[in-house]
């Protein structure tokens, strides 16, 4: 695949969804950068916002096999990954055990309000974020590639909620936030269903693109060449929140490559072949905000982690643009 390819390529899916997820652009260009840096997305919002139909409408255009599975305090770890099952034989009285796959086998999962569900089935996600395998009964099963979770979660209630560990936060490259639409979105978004527009169906989506064609973009965004300058600001970048006094624990290096992988993809949509600050800036925040957790003191006055990402952002040094960030600006 061509760097203009795979430009023609990126825009043609946002376009596709843009068709039925309507305002939501920062949160359509987030789960595509996050796919094709072959990451995992949280993404958080109240009900109502369009989040499980960003995932459902990505799914459509894609043609990646599409599973949605709705997390609830008595889901068990084997509700997800499969369990084996004993089948009795005819005439000798024995029989086999055959396992049975789990929903989790599949290219893109849908874990709809996740922090509904106890640690214990939280946990059964890890090891297939993490290594892109299911272990059952002592069998280790590998998933079909790619492989991407989408996980939900509801902000604002807490009744019924399990908060995702630090360790599994951190196995999502991007958490989305998801805000209330401006008035003329949500009159466009209103009209579209009084014209008709059914959210449960998407067969006006058009499959534009397939997993073999997300795979090749991923590779060649890996291919996007990071100077040494650049790869210091995004070490540079998570250093500093974990040097935060309003921070109580900082970013880890899985952050650091987070970011650089995020930035190779943002370049890559934009047609260029080496990435640059902005890039890194650009995907900060939602690489950043979920793995920092604020000190209580400055919960308490009530500071979030975006402020003070931004605080880092504005304060750490920026480098100076790499030789072809300048041959590019003379040339335009």
């Amino acid at each position: 695949m061509t760097p203009e390819a795979f430009q023609e390529n990126f825009d043609r899916i946002r376009a596709q969804m843009a068709k039925v997820v309507v305002g939501q652009e920062d949160l359509v260009f987030g789960l595509l950068v996050t796919a094709i840096a072959g990451g995992h997305v949280l993404i958080e919002g109240a009900p109502g916002l369009g989040k499980t139909l960003v995932a459902r409408a990505f799914a459509r255009v894609s043609t990646a096999s599409f599973k949605r599975v709705q997390f609830t305090p008595d889901l068990m770890p084997s509700d997800v990954t499969g369990s084996s099952i004993f089948e009795r034989q005819r005439g000798d009285g024995g029989g086999t055990f055959t396992f049975v796959p789990g929903p989790i086998f599949c290219q893109l999962l849908l874990a709809d309000e996740i922090n509904r569900a106890p640690a214990k089935t939280q946990s059964a996600l890890l090891e297939a974020m993490q290594d892109h395998q299911v272990t059952v009964d002592g069998t280790s099963r590998p998933l079909p590639a790619p492989f991407i979770v989408v996980a939900t979660q509801n902000p604002v209630e807490s009744q019924g909620t399990y908060p995702l560990p630090e360790a599994q936060l951190d196995r999502f490259l991007m958490k989305l936030t998801v805000v209330d639409p401006p008035r003329e979105v949500e009159q466009r978004i209103v009209k579209n269903h009084a014209t008709g527009f059914d959210p449960t169906d998407l067969s006006a989506l058009s499959p534009v693109t397939s997993p073999e064609e997300l795979l090749a973009m991923s590779a060649l965004a890996g291919a996007v060449r990071v100077d040494d300058a650049v790869v210091g600001y995004v070490v540079d970048l998570a250093r500093r929140t974990r040097e935060d006094r309003a921070i109580e624990l900082g970013a880890s290096p899985r952050a650091s490559i987070a970011m650089m992988k995020s930035a190779q993809v943002v370049a890559a949509s934009e047609g260029r072949d080496f990435i640059t600050p902005d890039d890194v800036k650009a995907v900060a925040k939602p690489v950043l905000r979920h793995r920092v957790m604020l000190h209580p003191d400055a919960e308490l006055q009530g500071i979030s982690a975006d402020e003070r990402i931004d605080d880092i952002l504005r304060s750490a040094p920026v480098p100076r643009a790499a030789p072809e960030v300048h041959a590019a600006a003379g040339s335009a």
